[in-house]
Protein backbone atom coordinates (compact mmCIF):
# COMPACT_ATOMS: atom_id res chain seq x y z
CA UNK A 1 0.00 0.00 0.00
CA UNK A 2 1.13 3.51 -0.57
CA UNK A 3 0.12 6.72 0.01
CA UNK A 4 -0.07 9.48 -2.69
CA UNK A 5 0.61 13.09 -1.47
CA UNK A 6 1.09 15.78 -3.73
CA UNK A 7 1.74 19.84 -2.73
CA UNK A 8 0.26 20.08 -6.49
CA UNK A 9 -3.47 19.71 -5.45
CA UNK A 10 -4.90 20.79 -1.65
CA UNK A 11 -3.81 18.77 1.56
CA UNK A 12 -6.04 16.63 3.17
CA UNK A 13 -8.25 18.69 5.73
CA UNK A 14 -8.72 16.22 7.92
CA UNK A 15 -7.75 12.69 8.81
CA UNK A 16 -7.36 10.95 5.77
CA UNK A 17 -4.57 10.97 2.63
CA UNK A 18 -4.95 12.70 -0.68
CA UNK A 19 -5.18 9.22 -2.18
CA UNK A 20 -3.88 4.99 -1.75
CA UNK A 21 -2.27 2.93 -3.93
CA UNK A 22 -2.76 -0.47 -3.45
CA UNK A 23 -1.92 -3.52 -6.23
CA UNK A 24 -1.83 -1.14 -8.98
CA UNK A 25 -4.78 0.32 -8.40
CA UNK A 26 -5.28 3.96 -6.94
CA UNK A 27 -8.15 5.45 -4.83
CA UNK A 28 -8.94 9.16 -4.42
CA UNK A 29 -10.45 11.00 -1.39
CA UNK A 30 -12.91 12.98 -2.64
CA UNK A 31 -11.80 16.27 -3.97
CA UNK A 32 -13.28 19.53 -3.30
CA UNK A 33 -12.61 23.12 -5.68
CA UNK A 34 -9.92 23.89 -2.99
CA UNK A 35 -6.41 25.59 -4.63
CA UNK A 36 -3.06 23.94 -3.93
CA UNK A 37 -2.53 26.10 -1.24
CA UNK A 38 -5.78 26.18 0.27
CA UNK A 39 -8.06 28.83 -1.19
CA UNK A 40 -11.33 27.90 -2.11
CA UNK A 41 -13.23 28.30 -5.50
CA UNK A 42 -15.85 30.21 -4.91
CA UNK A 43 -17.67 30.90 -8.55
CA UNK A 44 -19.88 28.73 -9.85
CA UNK A 45 -20.32 25.01 -10.54
CA UNK A 46 -18.44 25.43 -13.86
CA UNK A 47 -15.51 26.65 -12.34
CA UNK A 48 -16.04 24.88 -9.24
CA UNK A 49 -15.40 21.69 -11.39
CA UNK A 50 -12.49 22.67 -13.11
CA UNK A 51 -10.73 23.24 -10.03
CA UNK A 52 -12.04 20.20 -9.31
CA UNK A 53 -10.33 18.53 -11.68
CA UNK A 54 -7.48 20.45 -12.02
CA UNK A 55 -6.77 18.54 -8.33
CA UNK A 56 -8.20 14.96 -9.70
CA UNK A 57 -5.00 15.69 -12.74
CA UNK A 58 -2.39 16.12 -9.69
CA UNK A 59 -3.37 13.09 -7.15
CA UNK A 60 -3.43 10.78 -10.44
CA UNK A 61 -0.32 11.84 -11.55
CA UNK A 62 1.43 11.31 -8.23
CA UNK A 63 -0.33 8.19 -8.16
CA UNK A 64 1.36 7.00 -11.50
CA UNK A 65 -2.09 7.60 -12.94
CA UNK A 66 -3.81 9.67 -15.47
CA UNK A 67 -7.38 10.62 -16.27
CA UNK A 68 -7.42 7.95 -18.90
CA UNK A 69 -6.89 5.11 -16.60
CA UNK A 70 -9.48 6.10 -14.44
CA UNK A 71 -12.37 3.19 -14.24
CA UNK A 72 -14.83 4.46 -12.00
CA UNK A 73 -15.79 8.27 -10.99
CA UNK A 74 -18.09 9.25 -8.15
CA UNK A 75 -19.28 12.52 -8.33
CA UNK A 76 -21.53 14.43 -6.22
CA UNK A 77 -23.69 17.53 -6.23
CA UNK A 78 -25.92 19.77 -4.02
CA UNK A 79 -28.07 20.53 -6.83
CA UNK A 80 -28.95 18.11 -9.31
CA UNK A 81 -30.54 21.03 -11.69
CA UNK A 82 -26.66 21.84 -12.32
CA UNK A 83 -25.89 18.20 -13.67
CA UNK A 84 -25.89 19.76 -17.06
CA UNK A 85 -23.27 22.54 -16.50
CA UNK A 86 -21.46 19.37 -14.66
CA UNK A 87 -21.55 17.31 -17.23
CA UNK A 88 -20.42 19.70 -19.91
CA UNK A 89 -17.13 20.27 -17.95
CA UNK A 90 -16.74 16.19 -17.29
CA UNK A 91 -16.92 15.79 -20.75
CA UNK A 92 -14.15 18.32 -21.35
CA UNK A 93 -11.77 15.77 -19.39
CA UNK A 94 -13.19 12.47 -20.70
CA UNK A 95 -14.24 12.87 -23.94
CA UNK A 96 -13.00 9.81 -25.32
CA UNK A 97 -12.18 7.97 -22.40
CA UNK A 98 -15.58 7.53 -20.57
CA UNK A 99 -15.04 5.36 -17.25
CA UNK A 100 -17.93 3.92 -15.23
CA UNK A 101 -19.56 7.03 -13.47
CA UNK A 102 -22.39 7.40 -10.68
CA UNK A 103 -23.78 11.11 -10.08
CA UNK A 104 -25.71 11.87 -6.78
CA UNK A 105 -27.21 14.61 -5.16
CA UNK A 106 -26.64 15.74 -1.25
CA UNK A 107 -27.42 17.31 1.04
CA UNK A 108 -24.11 19.16 2.05
CA UNK A 109 -20.42 19.42 1.06
CA UNK A 110 -17.13 19.97 3.23
CA UNK A 111 -17.47 23.98 3.34
CA UNK A 112 -20.33 23.85 1.34
CA UNK A 113 -18.84 23.86 -2.04
CA UNK A 114 -21.21 22.38 -4.73
CA UNK A 115 -18.87 19.88 -6.26
CA UNK A 116 -16.98 17.02 -5.26
CA UNK A 117 -15.22 14.10 -7.12
CA UNK A 118 -13.57 10.77 -6.18
CA UNK A 119 -12.07 8.59 -8.43
CA UNK A 120 -10.33 4.86 -9.01
CA UNK A 121 -7.87 4.24 -11.82
CA UNK A 122 -5.40 1.80 -12.76
CA UNK A 123 -1.52 2.39 -11.95
CA UNK A 124 0.41 2.43 -15.50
Amino acid sequence: MKVVQTSQAPAAIGPYSQGIVVNNVFYSSGQIPLTADGMLVTGDVTEQTHQVFRNLQAVLSEAGASLETVVKATVFIKNMDEFAAVNEVYGEYFSTHKPARSCVEVARLPKDVLIEIEVIALVK
